[in-house]
């Protein structure tokens, strides 16, 4: 027969869905001596370095074999493979691929007059793979799709108009996966070049002119513009043929480990006590992975098949390098970047134990201001520390205080927890009770009203513009805060500790406060002090308002 056209012919009469003109050349006119029908069946093809895809039978789409007369040729071998597209529509059901192959079929026998369906193999938008020219998929049959170039050579279309429209990473991935497999039954290279002898003369889309019987070089995974002088398989899907080279066969690539799961990172760096389940990803699909292995200080420790993602190890104390590497199904190999893991056992340390001191602000009976300090430490790192008693709070690894609020009257213990990276941890606690003490527990000099307002602690306080008139309370504590009410009018105070003067407070507020811890003083352990507060007799506000002494026992 005669080649095909240049361009695609137009759209033949077919089945629902309907499909428009192949663009497969017919077959040279020299070709291998057909096998007799009446001969035993061919022994199966040659093993493939490479997992044969999934591939639909011939049975399975419903192929009418009363269409075929004549037996398959046979090659020696697949040096190469060419991609068409069908031109058919792309907007398509996958439900309707067979269909639509049973049409291709009909028009290569009925209309173009060739012995069966042109394509070695078909390929629809969702990825299944069909059974195309009959004689053994797993044999090197001979089609007609690429005119003087069948000869050695397979031939896979994809379904659909790939002009201007791209190919569906599914039918890519499938094409890519089919390539490499083909290929591998006769030690192909899907990345490599072949040479091909022209079975007839010709030229290509790029002008290059082919004599018949002289060997010309050919990427193994071609498109058909590169045999015969035909847009197939469109720019579009052409433009995607280095990408499915490299699906078949490059190497894994986007591998990255992606979580250390039993470890917990800081930067750059995770740390764990002993064992780690490695995650890692990559942007080659799985089912063009042979395997994966979990390497640890460049050793493999653990080994999973290519469609498994995560592996566990154990490691031994110290700092470790984590690497995941791939084995593509063509043998390459690819190592993802290293991972830092340190595995260490070492607690952290509460090098300031927590403790408790009063502070500044406003003072209930239910909630007396306090403040919690610590100091904690790791070896290695230090993730945080973790208040779980009386309330729950967690804190960065570099803060030291932290604001709270206890009920007066009321033991409390304060029980905290550092962490390190590793999951090590460190406890330790404090405990403390504030205590109100009324300013009628003082004792008293010079004179003091008593005034009576809900505002106050138990609703009454002591106030005085007397100069020099002292109020005194003696308790055993280790930290305590005078508090007091205040407004614009408020005047001064002298205070004085275990009998020496440590300050002077001014009580002048722009608003008015009550209840107000306004000074507080604090020692390292429990002990017995006096704190006497004096009035100094402010000029024009001489007057003080004490509403009591709250210490921390």
């Amino acid at each position: 027969p005669s080649p095909t056209p240049t361009t695609e012919s137009p759209e033949p009469p077919s089945p629902t869905p309907t499909p428009s003109e192949t663009t497969a050349s017919p077959t040279p006119t020299a070709s291998p001596t057909p096998s007799p029908s009446s001969t035993p069946p061919l022994p199966p093809g040659p093993p493939s370095t490479v997992p044969q895809p999934p591939i639909v039978s011939r049975v399975a789409w419903q192929a009418d074999e009363s269409l075929n007369s004549e037996a398959p040729d046979y090659l020696e071998k697949v040096k190469a493979v060419f991609v068409h597209h069908t031109t058919q529509t792309n907007s398509y059901s996958c439900a309707d691929s067979p269909a639509m192959v049973r049409a291709l079929h009909t028009y290569h026998v009925k209309s173009n007059g060739w012995k069966d369906l042109g394509y070695n193999f078909v390929v629809d938008k969702c990825g299944t793979i069909f059974e195309g020219r009959k004689g053994g998929v797993d044999r090197a049959v001979m089609g007609a799709h690429t005119y003087g170039f069948n000869r050695d050579t397979a031939g896979i279309a994809v379904m659909g108009m790939h002009t201007d429209t791209l190919a569906a990473s599914a039918a890519t991935t499938a094409v890519a996966r089919l390539a490499a497999w083909k290929l591998g039954q006769y030690k192909g290279d899907p990345t490599g070049t072949v040479q091909l002898t022209a079975g007839a003369a010709g030229d290509n889309h790029f002008g290059t002119k082919f004599a018949a019987g002289k060997a010309y070089p050919f990427q193994q995974i071609s498109g058909h513009r590169d045999g015969f002088n035909t847009q197939c398989p469109g720019g579009s899907l052409y433009g995607q043929l280095p990408a499915i080279r490299s699906l078949a066969g490059g190497s894994v690539t986007g591998l990255t480990i992606a979580s250390v799961t039993g470890a917990s990172a800081s930067g750059s760096t995770y740390y764990t006590r002993s064992a780690v389940t490695v995650g890692w990803k990559a942007t080659t699909p799985a089912a063009f992975v042979k395997s994966y292995e979990l390497l640890v200080g460049g050793k493999p420790v653990a080994t999973v098949k290519g469609n498994v993602t995560t592996a566990a190890a154990t490691l031994a104390l110290g700092k470790h390098s984590v690497q995941v590497r791939a084995t593509h199904q063509s043998g390459k190999v690819t190592t993802s970047p290293a991972a830092t893991v340190v595995a260490e056992r070492t607690a952290p340390a509460f090098t300031t134990k927590p403790a408790l001191t009063l502070r500044t602000g406003t003072v209930n009976t239910a909630a007396v201001p306090v403040t919690l300090r610590w100091k904690a430490t790791d070896t290695t790192a230090l993730k945080e520390v973790r208040l779980t008693a009386p309330v729950a709070r967690t804190y960065g690894p570099t803060t030291g205080s932290a604001s709270h609020t206890a009920k007066s009257g009321k033991a409390t213990a304060w029980k905290m927890t550092a962490y390190d990276h590793a999951g090590n941890t460190a406890a330790a606690s404090v405990s403390g009770t504030p205590v109100i003490l009324q300013e009628t527990a003082a004792k008293k000099t010079g004179k003091w009203a008593s005034k009576s307002s809900a505002g106050y602690l138990g609703g009454k306080s002591l106030s005085s513009s007397t100069k020099n008139a002292s109020l005194t309370w003696t308790f055993t504590g280790r930290s305590a805060a005078w508090v007091v009410s205040r407004a614009s009018t408020s005047g001064q105070a002298y205070v004085y500790v275990d009998g020496k003067k440590v300050a002077t407070v001014d009580l002048k507020s722009s608003s008015t406060k009550y209840r107000d811890a306004i000074w507080t003083k604090s020692w390292s352990s429990s002990a017995k002090h006096t704190v006497k507060i004096v009035v100094v007799g402010t000029k024009g506000r001489p007057a003080l308002t004490t509403d009591g002494l709250v210490y921390l026992k």
